[in-house]
């Protein structure tokens, strides 16, 4: 499995778990793995961090989130599939600190597919916002 295929596995799985709510979050982890029959090592183990590594940081992310959309708007009228893809999206450019062009691109890809017809440039210009204000490319 490769990185691009995990990152959409990690989505569906958070994505679920914002619809559910107050879930274990392991348990869900396993569950998700078992059900989706999730072999590769290192799928899993991206999968536990990235899951984990959001619930962990879910309130700085979502502060962040909030810092970057317009001002008349709320992070409650944010589509629950652009929060999960922005929240994954942040997670990975802040946190894992994976290249922030790879990680837009196909979170993005993964808007088109998933979200409505504005997800992809909305999520886009949050992400964009994000690594102009927090990344530093001395």
């Amino acid at each position: 499995m490769n990185r691009s295929q995990t990152r959409e596995e990690s989505f569906k799985l958070l994505y679920s778990m914002q619809v559910l709510k107050d879930v274990d979050i392991s348990e869900q982890i396993d569950l998700f793995i078992e059900e989706e029959n999730i072999v590769d090592n290192e799928a899993i183990s991206y999968i536990n961090d990235v899951v984990k590594g959001i619930k962990e940081n879910e309130k700085d992310i979502e502060s962040k989130i909030e810092e970057n959309i317009k001002k008349d708007w709320t992070i409650s009228r944010i589509s629950k599939i652009d929060l999960t893809l922005l929240k994954l999206g942040i997670y990975e450019i802040l946190y894992s600190k994976l290249p922030y062009k790879v990680v837009i691109n196909e979170v993005v890809e993964l808007a088109k597919n998933y979200g409505d017809d504005s997800s992809k440039s909305f999520v886009n210009g949050v992400l964009a916002s994000i690594v102009k204000k927090y990344i530093n490319e001395d």
